[in-house]
């Protein structure tokens, strides 16, 4: 069984590093790397990830909207939402949208491990 492919959404290209870091010999491999909510729109679809972590706060259009226009393409997404701003408003929405999870930066390799099982649960 192969590995599990995970989307990284994210204006910090240090923050796909450390995702790539996390994911060491875990069953989850970094399949993509989109830098703005639109690049993810457009690749989404030729990716097609198992999994996709998503900043909240991007350049362009947000995660949020990025993560709402993905799901209305692609209602099996699994995202979950990465942000270094807890504020309740911000999650309320995301999992209206359908977002499956939550993580707050800084993140450690068990947190994201765990939260990406549980998103695809």
């Amino acid at each position: 069984m192969g590995k599990k492919r995970v989307m990284v959404i994210d204006d910090s290209r240090v923050m796909e590093l450390q995702i790539q870091k996390l994911l060491e010999g875990s069953e989850f491999e970094v399949a993509a790397y989109c830098e703005n909510g639109e690049e993810a729109i457009a690749r989404y679809g030729e990716v097609l990830p198992d999994v996709t972590t998503m900043d909240i706060i991007m350049p362009g259009i947000d995660g949020l909207e990025t993560a709402q226009i993905i799901l209305e393409e692609h209602p099996e997404a699994k995202i979950v939402m990465l942000t270094s701003m807890t504020d309740e408003d911000s999650m309320n929405e995301a999992v209206s949208l359908g977002a499956k999870a939550f993580l707050s930066k800084p993140i450690t390799g068990e947190d994201l491990i765990g939260t990406l099982e549980k998103a695809m649960k």
